[in-house]
């Protein structure tokens, strides 16, 4: 799997999320800049992200994956 496969599949799955991608292969990290998802409590979030991503988890053509989440402003501070 791509970097640019999970980012479109992530950002279609939800609304109003931007997701960065590192990696490559089967290992990725995501920054994931969300008011909503900031908003949520650190088990919720990944609880979100995982949903979408356990099929590919589960066919091994995602291995490992790291997760930061953002604001929209805490984004816009880093950059």
């Amino acid at each position: 799997m791509q970097a640019v496969e999970v980012k479109n599949l992530l950002e279609a799955k939800l609304s109003d999320t931007q997701v960065e991608v590192e990696g490559e292969g089967c290992n990725f990290q995501l920054n994931l800049i969300s008011d909503e998802l900031a908003g949520l409590s650190p088990v919720k979030r990944q609880q979100q992200i995982y949903a979408h991503l356990n099929a590919w988890i589960a066919d091994g053509s995602i291995h490992a994956v790291t997760m930061k989440f953002f604001s929209r402003a805490a984004w816009a501070e880093r950059s």
